[in-house]
């Protein structure tokens, strides 16, 4: 088990922090259930990867679940010591003499030559191997600010090049509106603890030796306060919220959007995350994008590519006017100066690149025939011949 929340997230076991919030990330856009509709496999891979990612970013959880192979919230922490000592945890009147004599000290020999008795160092290293970790109660949990939420987003070409503003329906955690992420009910009022039963204390066996430990779960106090019927406990709610989302000019295909306050709420009063929507950005059957450049292929007549001319080529901001040189060969890269996409950060606009491709004329009656006849007549070069010489 305690390879498993690893193997989840793809990451090894001395990953940093930043290796599992990356990883997290990316598996998270991969199975997340509004990119896979109707795919159970995927809703369930994606409920795994946020209970790992949930144990494993926080480093208090995650050095639970890597001493102890698993992570539970009433669970021991770790260490033992005289001054954490939880009630029933007193082991003056028990008689070890027995224990300390195979182990070749006396009961009253501590470490460094300090006096102890059987509820000093000596019981205490016993306890701690019988245990691994005290029965310190939890600590108070800490506000967090909210986790962020990655959401992709289909746009076609025109919306990318041109920007544009849509609306997005997210689902992410808000506040309780009746406890206001207090996590108890409004009224007050409490009930028994239903781990301890009320007494705050739980049972802890260690071989043939019963301890009696402070419940992890109440504090010791017995009791736990009533959990707000609205959140249950939680502190906050899932809800659906209709964002609305402005594209700029000039969007690329990947590129990420950041909505201010828009992700998971927080706890305790913090800051909620942010949401980061991915923009996936459709093709164009004519026009292809190369950075803030356009590139289009654009087919030519013999005659053209000899003579040279002036032709008209589609832009994205509508026709434009290109000079063919005399000589033109097909394949030949021609530029059109700031005739590509608006960069709204740098201000300044790309070029559109033209690549031209030469059609041969369709040969079907003898006046062409002898018009092609006299060409070749007039330039007898062999165009093959600069290969033969490298061959």
């Amino acid at each position: 088990m305690a390879q498993e929340f690893y193997e989840t997230l793809k990451v090894d076991r001395k990953a940093s922090s930043d290796e599992i919030r990356k990883s997290y990330r990316r598996l998270a856009r991969k199975y997340h259930p509004d990119l896979n509709p109707g795919d159970k496999a995927a809703e369930n891979r994606f409920k795994k990867l946020q209970e790992a990612y949930d144990v494993l970013s926080d480093p208090k959880k995650r050095q639970m679940y890597d001493q102890q192979g698993f992570y539970s919230d009433s669970g021991f922490a770790a260490g033992a010591g005289p001054q954490n000592q939880g009630p029933g945890m007193g082991f003056s009147g028990f008689d070890f003499t027995d224990y300390f004599s195979q182990a070749g000290q006396r009961p009253e020999q501590g470490r460094a030559g300090r006096q102890a008795g059987p509820d000093g160092g000596g019981f205490r290293d016993l306890f701690s191997q019988f245990f691994g970790r005290n029965a310190q109660a939890e600590e108070a949990p800490t506000p967090e600010r909210g986790t962020d939420l990655e959401y992709a987003l289909n746009i076609d070409f025109w919306q990318a090049i041109r920007g544009t503003q849509t609306r997005l329906i997210i689902s992410h955690q808000e506040v309780c509106e009746t406890c206001h992420g207090a996590k108890s009910a409004p009224n007050g009022g409490s009930v028994p603890c239903p781990q301890c039963e009320g007494t705050g204390s739980v049972s802890q066996m260690a071989g043939s030796m019963k301890f009696n430990l402070t419940c992890p779960r109440c504090s010791g106090t017995g009791q736990l306060q009533s959990v707000c019927p609205t959140c249950h406990g939680d502190g906050r709610v899932l809800r659906n919220e209709t964002v609305e989302v402005r594209i700029p000019p000039g969007a690329q295909n990947g590129s990420r959007l950041r909505v201010a306050g828009k992700g998971n709420a927080g706890t305790m009063g913090m800051p909620p995350g942010d949401l980061y929507i991915t923009l996936r950005v459709e093709p164009h059957p004519v026009f292809q994008r190369d950075g803030d450049n356009i590139e289009i292929r654009v087919p030519i007549t013999v005659s053209e590519a000899g003579l040279g001319t002036k032709i008209e080529v589609p832009t994205i901001e509508g026709k434009a006017l290109l000079k063919l040189p005399p000589g033109t060969t097909n394949g030949q890269k021609l530029r059109l100066r700031e005739k590509g996409v608006l960069n709204s950060r740098k201000n300044k606009r790309g070029d559109q690149n033209v690549e031209v491709a030469l059609v041969a004329p369709k040969v079907q009656d003898e006046r062409t025939k002898e018009i092609l006849r006299e060409l070749a007549q007039l330039h007898p070069e062999d165009p093959r011949a600069q290969i033969w010489e490298k061959v």
